[in-house]
């Protein structure tokens, strides 16, 4: 029922719901290295000038990211 409450939504690990750690682990090192873009956003999925959807790939991105911390703080406290 904890799936359900909408506050612990994004608090539950992802390797609770039967994703593979290792998945879950490389997509935040993708998302990570693509916020710390080094060529300065040369290369994007979506342009940042594009209205409204110009920043879904960094949302995106920093979601993994998250979910790739919030995987790693679970796994210490076991």
């Amino acid at each position: 029922m904890e799936e359900n409450n909408p506050k612990k939504k994004y608090l539950v690990p992802l390797s609770e719901k039967g994703w593979p750690r290792w998945s879950i682990y490389l997509v935040a090192v993708l998302g990570l290295v693509y916020l710390l873009n080094p060529t300065a956003g040369y290369v994007e999925l979506l342009p940042d000038y594009l209205p409204i959807v110009g920043n879904i790939d960094e949302g995106a991105a920093a979601i993994a990211l998250w979910y790739g911390v919030l995987e790693l703080l679970s796994s210490r406290k076991k």
